[in-house]
Formats: structure tokens, C-alpha cells, sequence
């Protein structure tokens, strides 16, 4: 997939695409001398991750001015997500990126520096089981995490965080459904399914009301 092809899927302003292409460059010039995507995927990028962390832009709830993004990695989904709230929310959604590794959170911020992002968007370079620094994270309106952890373990984070009417969306492989099961029996939910448009074996669950069992 080209950018102009993921552009007319998405129906992708200019203004966004343009700051996906910003994106672009510093991946590419980064993932030269960095792990940030594997190998294999960088030539079909457009698809295997800018799709795959764009399609969840629609899941977003109108009212959400605040995101924050688990193990943010090389950026997807949550940089792909600051560039439509910038441009769709007139610059009124935030998103905290969290990232553990040094150099992926320097690249996080070069990132967001070349999207012109730096108003909207935060790199915490820390770990998740960092319990002081997860407690000084306000709670937001989504959490997103992706190739992150096991269901049950990324609900354990969520759970950290989450405000009342926090929304998790979190894309799941072939074992969608066998995770959540597992999860089920320490967590109390509401779920909802979404197909992936990049994988026919994936799935988004859409997760709300998230409580501990007893």
C-alpha cells in the first residue's frame, strides 16, 4: 500500500497526511540504525501499521480530548492517533505516549517533533510496572495498547489508570478470543468486537466498565 492508496482508503485529509509523511521520514531514517518495526514490514508499512493503528481512529469517542497509549514502540497506534486528533479535533486531544526503551522514546519525541505534534503529545520514557510514575498519569478517556502483552496482563495496566468512563482498544491476533476467555476470569467487562481491516484472523476488542472480580 502507498501513501496515496492509504490516503483514499481512509478518506485522509492533507493536513493529516502530512504529518503522517513527517512521521515516515523519521521512521525510515531511524529504522536504518534501530529495531524500531521489523524488517520484513517496513517496504508494506502502510498497511501492516499505519492502517492497522489508523482503523482505530473511528473507535475514538467524539468526546475524547485525552489518549494514552501502552508501550508506544515505534509509535503505533498512538502517534498515528495524535495526527487525526490534531487535525479532526482541531488540536483538542492530547496523547501520552508511554515507552521503556531509551532510544524508541528519543525516536518517539524526534517523531513528534517533525508532526509538529509537541503541544499535543508526551513521551514518557518509563515502565508500565512503574507504579509512581503510572499514579501520575491522569486518567484518560482511551487507553490503546498493540502487540503490547497477553489481555489479561494489559487490563492489569489499564486498570492502574482508567477513569470512570475510560474506553480501551486493544487489536488482538488469532488468539483474540482464547485471551479473553483467560481474562475473563479475573476481570469484569463490557466487550465489544471489531474486525480488523488489515487482518481477516485479528480482532479490536473495545473494552468499557472494566472492574477486578472478587
Amino acid at each position: 500500500m502507498s501513501p496515496e492508496a492509504f490516503a483514499n482508503a481512509l478518506d485522509v485529509s492533507r493536513e493529516t497526511m502530512a504529518r503522517l509523511e513527517a512521521y515516515d521520514r523519521v521512521l525510515i531514517e531511524w529504522s536504518a540504525r534501530h529495531n524500531l518495526i521489523a524488517r520484513s514490514t517496513i517496504e508494506d508499512r502502510w498497511a501492516r501499521h499505519y492502517l492497522d493503528a489508523a482503523q482505530l481512529w473511528p473507535l475514538v469517542p467524539a468526546a475524547a480530548t485525552r489518549l494514552v497509549d501502552l508501550g508506544s514502540g515505534a509509535g503505533f497506534p498512538g502517534l498515528v492517533l495524535a495526527a487525526f486528533g490534531a487535525d479532526l479535533r482541531k488540536g483538542d486531544f492530547s496523547v501520552t505516549l508511554i515507552e521503556a526503551t531509551g532510544k524508541k522514546a528519543a525516536f518517539l519525541t524526534v517523531a513528534a517533533e517533525a508532526m509538529g505534534l509537541t503541544s499535543t503529545v508526551e513521551v514518557i520514557p518509563a515502565r508500565i510496572e512503574d507504579r509512581k510514575t503510572m499514579r501520575a498519569v491522569a486518567p484518560p478517556d482511551v487507553i490503546t495498547a498493540r502487540a503490547l502483552a497477553h489481555l489479561d496482563k494489559l487490563l492489569g495496566y489499564a486498570a492502574g489508570i482508567q477513569g470512570g468512563n475510560t474506553t480501551l482498544l486493544f487489536p488482538k491476533g488469532a488468539r483474540a478470543e482464547e485471551e479473553l476467555t483467560e481474562a475473563a476470569k479475573s476481570w469484569r467487562m463490557d466487550v465489544t468486537r471489531r474486525r480488523s481491516l488489515t487482518d481477516e484472523n485479528a480482532t479490536i476488542f473495545e473494552i468499557s466498565n472494566l472492574v477486578p472480580r472478587q
